[in-house]
């Protein structure tokens, strides 16, 4: 079954800006994604949180608009507005309804190119946000995940997050220069779907583009992340927990690796499915955790391997100790040519929910460009998932995982599971403990 369609159109913006139109007339709404070369990477250490400030500071006033006249006119136009930054890129999402399109651009205009970045707000702003990092304490998901990416690329940009004295360290000065670096038109790639035309994104739209002040992309500063050593074990120490959060990995991939496709395919055998291997053991033989999962996402750089469980504290030693022996088994054993094969169809059919929107297909496009995919990763995504042989997805295993280079962070009541959790890792190089409210 081919899910091919033809791509969406490029146009040349200007002075090294792109867009990237997909019409769909079928709903009268349009789509933005306006996406900025640039993110969190570039964030002085001292003052991790500063693009994600400045991003939303943009909402917060610009030349003729206060915040209140803001809010009001996005609901007027029946349109919507969400800001987003991370490490490699900035996105600004719109979405508007057809026949206000034109007044909806004015608007965003003001927005991205001539924000007031108002002093009043900005400290509402770091106000809001450092309320925002106590509560998410409650979350044991994102704790884990949290200082899981600190486990494993420590001081990288990948590794680092906001904190309470991040937040407030940063001034107007620094959102205003952020500004100025930053949204630039060489930095802007536009991706635009739904119901306009070209005709009309060039009237209407991309004097978004025109908006700007010319200057090239900056230089990703962000490197590649170190090796780690051994395994070694962070508790996250949460008073009162039943129940554990726990991941385990190492590092993984990105999409300049010639095996690429061979690991991403090989993982989703592992622990990228109900059916996975992972999932298999943990919960439908044991019962341990109600899902069991392993993750490869990509960057501009390599990024994290990580297997997902969330045991209750009394299983999470047996938990670590299998998934540990099942990562070995994994890494020595490979997979068989059966997994493969159902592996490689299930990814094959279920992409097309990832072309099924004239919006992601539009975004695919904007992804390439952000960050630095080839051209032709998505177009070919589903031929070279098919292509991808059992010798290719073993040999990809053997040179990618590891199990004993391995960050295992875990999210519950020391007191009651350091002991167990210990004894369940073999090789153990390293423990730490720290409270849950560290930063």
């Amino acid at each position: 079954m081919s899910h091919a369609s033809p791509r969406p159109l490029r146009i040349d913006a200007g002075d090294g800006a792109i867009a990237f139109l997909e019409e769909s007339h079928d709903l009268p709404l349009v789509d933005m994604s306006i996406s900025f070369r640039t993110g969190s990477a570039f964030d002085p250490p001292a003052k991790t949180g500063l693009a994600r400030l400045f991003v939303r500071m943009l909402r917060r006033g610009a030349a003729g608009w206060s915040s209140d006249r803001i809010e009001q006119t996005i609901d007027r136009y029946g349109g919507e507005i969400g800001v987003d930054a991370s490490p490699a890129t900035i996105t600004v999402h719109a979405q508007v309804i057809r026949r206000n399109l034109a007044p909806f651009m004015e608007l965003l205009v003001a927005l991205l190119a001539k924000p007031t970045f108002p002093a009043d707000e900005l400290a509402r702003l770091q106000r809001e946000s450092v309320a925002e990092i106590i509560e998410a304490r409650d979350s044991d998901r994102s704790l884990a995940g949290a200082f899981f990416r600190r486990a494993l690329f420590g001081a990288h940009p990948y590794g680092r997050r906001a904190t309470t004295t991040s937040i407030p360290a940063v001034t107007r000065d620094d959102i205003v220069a952020f500004h100025a670096a930053h949204f630039v038109r060489g930095n802007l790639v536009l991706g635009i779907s739904g119901d306009v035309t070209e005709q009309e994104v060039r009237a209407l739209i991309l004097p978004l583009a025109a908006s700007l002040p010319k200057g090239d992309a900056l230089p990703d500063p962000t490197p590649e992340p170190a090796p780690i050593r051994g395994r070694r074990l962070l508790l996250v120490d949460k008073p009162a927990r039943s129940q554990t959060q726990v991941l385990v990995g190492g590092m993984g991939t990105k999409p300049d690796d010639p095996d690429h496709f061979a690991l991403h395919v090989a993982n989703t055998v592992f622990g990228g499915t109900f059916t996975a291997r992972l999932m298999a053991e943990v919960r439908s033989k044991r019962g341990w955790s109600y899902g069991a999962y392993s993750r490869l996402p990509i960057d501009r750089r390599r990024e994290a391997f990580s297997m997902w469980t969330f045991p209750a504290a009394t299983d999470a030693g047996p938990c670590i100790a299998l998934e540990l022996e099942l990562l070995e088994r994994l890494i020595a054993e490979g997979i068989t040519q059966l997994e493969l094969d159902f592996a490689k169809e299930f990814l094959a059919e279920s992409y097309a929910f990832d072309v099924d929107t004239a919006y992601k297909r539009a975004r695919q496009r904007v992804d390439e460009e952000i960050y630095s995919l080839p051209s032709d990763y998505h177009t070919r995504y589903v031929e070279r998932v098919r292509a991808v042989t059992l010798e290719e997805a073993n040999a990809a295993l053997r040179a990618r995982l590891s199990a004993e280079d391995l960050r295992i962070v875990v999210v519950g009541t020391a007191s009651a599971i350091q002991s167990p959790i210990e004894a369940a890792i073999a090789r153990l190089a390293g423990v730490e403990v720290v409270p849950f409210d560290q930063e």
